[in-house]
């Protein structure tokens, strides 16, 4: 296990004090525009927005627990280039694995049955395409779910949990511990892997830029954000048969001219779907039309 050390800042000095107060009235404006979004899709709505350089946020629901679903597998990716940039691991190390670790969203592994993969181009597999299997053949070579909740407990993170691997760590129904974070704690871990000090700067970089390839969530939260702004985030979903239908996304925003802002928004339907549902999605995005707002708030930029 990644042995466990105080979260002590960044590169960014995340929440620094050193900034002009909030305006407490546009925050409450913004928080209530999460509350409409909740009411008028007719489901859940946890969502935590949060500034990196000064700490102010924005949320709704922030401390309730909601399933990962995929979405861990930002973490997950950000563990393997830890324990490679600290000497635990190499991302030049090749791996194999069986016809009987292949699954459903798996396209990666399929490919490369016959040859196998670098731990390195796995952990990209998992983050841009979200393969299942390079998930599961990832938390088999770093020791199992544990190692990425010890991995969680490392950074600061004393919530997040994972317990079980694919497809099970998707049966989340909203009474269920394992498998689960809030938005308040998953919003600050994203900050701390994407621009704290937990990686090197090489490794900050190249994770940010696989989330900012990752197409997976452009009908979520990045369909609410001005085109012009670099944006990244992992997403998740789950249609587990009993459960209410679950869509995760999490992620950073960097608009011009001031700090990045990262975001976790989880959206619980009322309803067990079968597909992709539109108006489960559009909730998401209404979340960065919030996020748009949040980071045009000249009282809440930083000095």
């Amino acid at each position: 296990m990644i042995k466990r050390r105080a979260f002590l800042g960044g590169t960014m000095a995340l929440g620094a004090s050193a900034c002009l107060p909030p305006d407490q009235s546009q925050l409450g404006r913004l928080a209530a525009k999460l509350r409409i979004v909740e009411a008028a899709a007719d489901g859940t709505l946890g969502a935590e927005i949060y500034d990196t350089a000064t700490g102010y946020s924005v949320d709704l629901n922030r401390n309730a627990r909601f399933g990962h679903c995929s979405s861990f597998k930002l973490s997950l990716a950000a563990m393997i280039l830890l324990r490679a940039s600290t000497g635990l691991d190499s991302l030049n190390r090749r791996v194999t694995w069986s016809a009987d670790d292949l699954m459903g969203y798996s396209a990666f592994t399929t490919e490369r049955l016959k040859d196998g993969a670098t731990l390195g181009e796995l952990a990209e597999a998992t983050q841009k395409f979200s393969d299942n299997a390079a998930a599961n053949i990832l938390l088999r070579e770093a020791g199992g779910p544990e190692e990425l909740t010890g991995f969680w407990r490392s950074i600061g993170d004393e919530t997040s949990r994972l317990n079980r691997i694919e497809p099970a760590l998707n049966n989340v129904p909203a009474t269920e511990l394992r498998d689960t974070t809030t938005p308040f704690a998953m919003a600050r871990t994203v900050a701390k892997i994407a621009y704290g000090d937990v990686l090197p700067e090489l490794e900050r970089e190249m994770l940010r830029q696989w989330m900012t390839d990752t197409q997976t969530g452009v009908r979520r939260v990045r369909a609410g954000l001005p085109d012009d702004w670099v944006a990244g985030d992992k997403t998740g979903t789950s249609f587990w048969p009993g459960m209410d239908s679950l869509y995760v996304d999490i992620g950073f925003v960097e608009p011009e001219g001031r700090s990045p802002i990262t975001f976790a928004a989880y959206f619980r339907a009322r309803e067990t779907h079968s597909a992709i549902n539109p108006a489960s999605e559009q909730a998401l995005a209404r979340v960065g039309e919030v996020i748009a707002d949040f980071a045009r708030q000249d009282r809440i930029l930083s000095l």
